[in-house]
């Protein structure tokens, strides 16, 4: 969780607050979508370790594993779906760089960022209070 609040604190550090100017600076945009891939590749990784712990079934796709974990009443469904936003954008990145909307990166690591956190946080306290709940 601490790489998770590393890479959002990371990319708040460097990304300018216009989105003109995120546009114009090639090195803000890299550190910022490395930085939003860390955390969202942490995020993945986390969902998917909290299934396999659990044992329940574990998907595939990046997404579902959002949506696993709210089934379970791990995290809410808002969470689930905004987790799963990100994972499309993680593959985004991990397929497709050259094609980014870099218009919507800026917005993604302005505010929607705070989503990551949330999940952090979830997974803190549902970790905190053991099986039990």
């Amino acid at each position: 969780m601490a790489a998770i609040r590393d890479a959002v604190a990371r990319v708040r550090a460097v990304l300018p607050a216009e989105e003109a100017v995120f546009r114009g600076d090639r090195t803000a945009r890299e550190v910022v979508l490395l930085n939003l891939f860390v955390a969202i590749q942490e995020c993945i990784d986390l969902a998917s370790h909290w299934l396999a712990d659990e044992g329940w079934d574990v998907p595939s796709a990046y997404r579902d594993l959002f949506s696993a974990l709210a089934e379970h009443g791990v995290i809410s469904t808002e969470l689930a779906d905004r987790m799963g936003a990100a994972a499309g954008l993680r593959d985004l990145v991990a397929h497709r760089y050259g094609s980014m909307d870099w218009q919507r990166v800026h917005e993604i690591a302005s505010g929607e960022i705070d989503g990551l956190l949330a999940f952090a946080e979830e997974i803190a306290r549902g970790v905190a209070a053991g099986p039990e709940g």
